[in-house]
């Protein structure tokens, strides 16, 4: 099954029959997890185990976290297959380890996520899965306490995203903002409810440079990141309280998406001294 058939209600039934498993048992939907290390941390971050892929190259490695994850769910199917099977099952030219089907959970309520928040990342329309594992990971790093994503933001959960994150995404917490694909109206509106001042990053003539002194010491502030190609909508840059670049050298003129998060994250860190 692929990621989108693993959310897919349809599919889940289709699947919870085959398993005479009942329907509610799957509701959530199940992702999947590869290596070692993205596994132990879905683990230790509660997510219930469903079932268990591995080439047998990679069994006796996985001896120790197959046994906790047996712990975690005593009817744990487990399978090992040679290398060509993993490939004839999965459709994955390689894989970096075991894979490991979770159950979902359910998405946290905006609000509990930014009640004792101080810095959060908002990131709109993020669709290269690198890139969104890569900013989890800088968000775990650099003291983000949440990360929301706009409606038509990829799955933090997705396969490739995980691993880039190196599990940092069931780490952090994350929600969905808004629910409509021009998010920023309602969603900002939601940001400055909770006493967020938001700061859109985005390359505009009057905006300002990462370093100002304004920034840092705001108590509650969400950084805006927006998408690969095209960057933030104007109509989200024109909605933000502040729109913030980072100053660049040799005429280069942005950052990757992610390498500009973890500038802006470490920049824009909350210090409490303030």
């Amino acid at each position: 099954m692929t990621d989108g058939e693993l959310r897919d209600p349809k599919q889940l039934l289709g699947l919870a029959r085959a398993l005479d498993a009942p329907a509610e048992s799957l509701a959530r939907g199940l992702f999947v997890a590869e290596s070692i290390n993205v596994i132990q941390r879905a683990l230790d971050a509660g997510y219930e185990p469903f079932a268990v892929l591995t080439d047998e190259r990679w069994l006796a490695n996985s001896a120790a976290l197959i046994d906790a994850l047996r712990a975690a769910n005593p009817s744990l199917p487990v399978a090992v297959v040679s290398t060509d099977e993993v490939r004839s099952i999965t459709g994955y030219e390689t894989t970096r380890g075991p894979l490991a089907a979770f159950h979902r959970k359910p998405e946290p309520p905006l609000a509990d996520l930014l009640a004792n928040a101080h810095r959060v990342a908002v990131l709109e329309d993020i669709t290269n899965y690198t890139n969104l594992g890569a900013i989890f990971r800088s968000a775990a790093a650099l003291g983000i306490d949440a990360v929301l994503l706009t409606p038509s933001c990829h799955d933090p959960l997705y396969r490739r995203a995980a691993r880039v994150s190196m599990g940092t995404v069931f780490q952090v917490p994350w929600a969905r903002i808004s629910t409509t694909r021009t998010w920023a109206e309602e969603g900002l509106a939601q940001l400055r409810a909770a006493g967020f001042t938001t700061a859109a990053m985005a390359l505009c003539d009057e905006s300002l440079p990462l370093q100002d002194p304004r920034l840092k010491p705001i108590e509650r502030l969400a950084l805006v990141l927006g998408t690969e190609g095209d960057g933030l909508a104007p109509a989200t840059i024109a909605a933000c309280d502040y729109t913030v670049r980072i100053p660049m050298a040799h005429g280069v003129d942005s950052l990757n998406v992610a390498a500009a998060s973890a500038v802006a994250f470490w920049e824009l860190r909350w210090d409490p001294a303030h």
